[in-house]
């Protein structure tokens, strides 16, 4: 189906791997269209219930494959603000769906492939990963979503240190700051094993949590949303199963696609 993108899904979880190692994964416009269309499947496939996004052969994305890129000084603005809205829709869809989503960073995220990985739930980084926010580097701004996204991830004082000087993140720096939850050997391994875990709790609590999760909305609008996100748990029967399996003292079956 895809060129430059692996898809599969397999016992509910979705993985999405951009293919392109021999530039580190750095994406040109079929890979934009490819990521955003396998992104649409994941969400509406009822099937999957976690988003794993990963790179191929030891790299995450070094974003954008210069190579491939037109003279934009040569081109309509309203030209390059379709191509820059499709990148930014790749970090929207993972920032827009309830179903959770995990980054396996196996080697460099630059650019606007840090904001991809930014933009998932979670992350789990590889020995030989790194996250770099680098577009002041070469005069550019992040235009992809990394300066609204690390500030809300590890504080805007730290985020403005990546931000403004370009350095990178490395493994351990990126756990110390909460931008990783761990750092594996084997990232994409350990970010499957994270899909599991969640995929053996009730999904609609798991999603509905995600959504709650929102530094941008005030309290009294967390209560709103709670009442009507806890109702559509207390209703659902895979949260009648957790407690009777609870209570039974036995492992969950939920009544599934996969």
């Amino acid at each position: 189906m895809y060129e430059d993108v692996q898809y599969e899904v397999a016992d509910g979880i979705a993985t999405i791997t951009i293919d392109r190692p021999d530039v580190l994964n750095a994406f040109r416009g079929e890979t934009l269209l490819e990521l955003n269309e396998a992104l649409r499947d994941a969400r509406e496939d009822d099937s999957v219930y976690v988003i794993v996004l990963t790179g191929a052969d030891g790299a995450f994305c070094a974003g954008a494959d210069v190579t491939e890129m037109p003279d934009w000084g040569d081109q309509p603005k309203e030209e390059y603000a379709g191509y820059l809205w499709t990148v930014q829709n790749v970090v929207r869809q993972l920032r827009e769906t309830s179903k959770p989503s995990i980054a396996a960073v196996p080697g460099p995220a630059i650019g606007a492939g840090c904001d991809f990985a930014l933009a998932c739930d979670m992350r789990v980084v590889g020995p030989e990963g790194l996250f770099r926010e680098g577009f002041v580097r070469v005069g550019l701004v992040p235009g992809d979503g990394g300066a609204w996204l690390l500030p809300r991830l590890i504080g805007e004082s730290a985020a403005k240190k990546y931000l403004l000087t370009g350095r990178d993140i490395d493994p351990a720096d990126a756990v110390e700051l909460g931008l990783a939850v761990e750092e594996a050997e084997n990232p994409l391994a350990a970010a499957t094993d994270l899909a599991e875990e969640l995929l053996a709790l009730p999904a609609t609590a798991v999603r509905r949590t995600n959504d709650l999760v929102d530094s941008e909305r005030g309290f009294e609008d967390y209560c709103e949303r709670a009442i009507a996100y806890q109702w559509e748990c207390v209703t659902d029967p895979e949260h009648h199963e957790a407690v009777a399996a609870f209570n039974e003292n036995r492992d969950p079956e939920y009544d599934r696609d996969y």
